[in-house]
């Protein structure tokens, strides 16, 4: 929805989807591991999960640069293929799904919804551009 001022625009939900060209298992592992998490979503300067490896049901924390915590729980779990991430109030919602291609390549597809109000800082494509030119520097 959209009205005449910007204000006014309503976003529940946001999908992005960007290529890879790394095989599936790599991406996922990288994705999931707490400790990358800092190198490619500029907001977070830290990042832990309560077990390793993770599985359904994990807990990660992780901190802003200003020193706030959140608090997600991984609420399904797929490995090689999805998982989601759920704040503590089960309001906020990220779905992280990976598709193999042709060539060992690998479609992340980034998907965050709310259930109520809206999103308030929603992922960018530039964050997931961020994780592609690490990716696909490690082997160079």
């Amino acid at each position: 929805m959209f009205n005449s001022r910007r204000s006014d625009f309503v976003m529940k939900n946001k999908k992005i989807v960007i290529q890879i060209n790394k095989p599936i298992d790599e991406v996922f592992s990288f994705t999931l591991n707490p400790k990358n998490t800092p190198l490619w979503v500029d907001s977070v300067v830290f990042e832990e999960t309560n077990e390793w490896p993770v599985k359904k049901g994990s807990i990660y924390r992780n901190k802003n640069k200003k020193e706030e915590w959140s608090i997600y729980k991984v609420t399904s779990f797929e490995k090689n293929k999805s998982f989601v991430f759920s704040q503590n109030d089960q309001n906020y919602n990220v779905r992280y799904t990976f598709n193999p291609l042709p060539n060992n390549f690998c479609q992340v597809e980034y998907y965050e919804w709310v259930e109520k109000g809206n999103l308030t800082k929603p992922f960018t494509k530039k964050i997931l551009k961020k994780l592609k030119k690490i990716l696909e520097d490690q082997s160079k």
